[in-house]
């Protein structure tokens, strides 16, 4: 394959990776399914990442009514946001907290929701400022240290950004979501063998979630080893989300036998002082 051709493919694996990561760590901050916790707030029948596309737009529905009648309540403004990104209207999500923020300014969680809408509307800078804000030094929380870490891979900074989940890992051991976006930091950088080690560590632990296991996955298949990949991309999933997480997994790696040409290229060695952080 010609060396643009590759370096085209390999920036579209990464930017994949990248969203994934973001994905996982601001879903890991404040889920709906957590927040749902007053009558006020029309009740989820199911927690949000396995919702399929018709059930996504009915509860974004639901909920936008909720929030034309109430938009300064804190709860439902947060929950809306959360269910737009899920839709991908994330410029409609960063204007719902803006709103939602300047009505309640000192309100934490709402602070942290409006860094989360921030970053994935690509505002990274202001992200961090935000969520910063939402921090408080003498009782910080390993979600948001997280979250800033997986902000500061988008702007490229990955020295920085592992730094952070291994602090947000100082405050919670083995914690999955964190385990998972370090791994995902590797891949943005090439070095899916590192990746991966992560990435085992974090689907072993109990408290994993399918959104882990989808990213052990994807950077297996990277790999080479899309067999394997398939068998962890079905493990506790219906049918039919199986089905649709392998059929996204082969359009990320199918493409002009990239497999085995991006393990070709993986040649970094595992990073010094890393083999101690899981």
């Amino acid at each position: 394959m010609p060396a643009s051709l590759t370096t085209t493919f390999t920036n579209r694996i990464l930017q994949g990776a990248a969203a994934s990561l973001l994905v996982l760590v601001l879903a890991g901050c404040s889920t709906t399914k957590d927040r749902m916790t007053t009558g006020s707030v029309p009740k989820l029948t199911k927690p949000v990442e396995e919702m399929d596309a018709t059930e996504l737009r009915s509860a974004t529905d639901r909920l936008g009514q909720a929030y034309e009648k109430n938009p300064r309540d804190p709860v439902t403004g947060v929950n809306y946001a959360n269910l737009l990104r899920m839709n991908g209207r994330d410029t409609q999500a960063l204007a719902v907290m803006q709103q939602v923020a300047i009505a309640n300014p000192g309100d934490r969680n709402v602070l942290a929701a409006y860094g989360k809408a921030q970053a994935a509307a690509g505002q990274f800078q202001q992200a961090l400022d935000t969520i910063g804000r939402a921090q408080t030094p003498d009782r910080p929380d390993w979600k948001l240290i997280s979250a800033q870490g997986a902000i500061l891979d988008q702007m490229g900074r990955a020295s920085d950004a592992r730094q952070r989940y291994r602090d947000a890992l100082n405050i919670q051991p083995n914690e999955p979501s964190i385990l998972s976006n370090l791994g995902m930091s590797y891949v943005l950088t090439g070095d899916l063998r590192t990746a991966e080690t992560y990435l085992r560590s974090a689907a072993s632990q109990p408290t994993a979630d399918s959104r882990v296991r989808q990213n052990l996955a994807l950077v297996v298949g990277l790999q080479g080893r899309f067999p394997e990949a398939e068998q962890i991309a079905r493990r506790e999933l219906s049918p039919q989300q199986a089905d649709a997480n392998v059929a996204y997994l082969r359009g990320m790696l199918s493409q002009q036998n990239s497999w085995q040409k991006l393990a070709a290229k993986d040649k970094t060695p595992q990073a010094a002082g890393d083999s101690n952080t899981n």
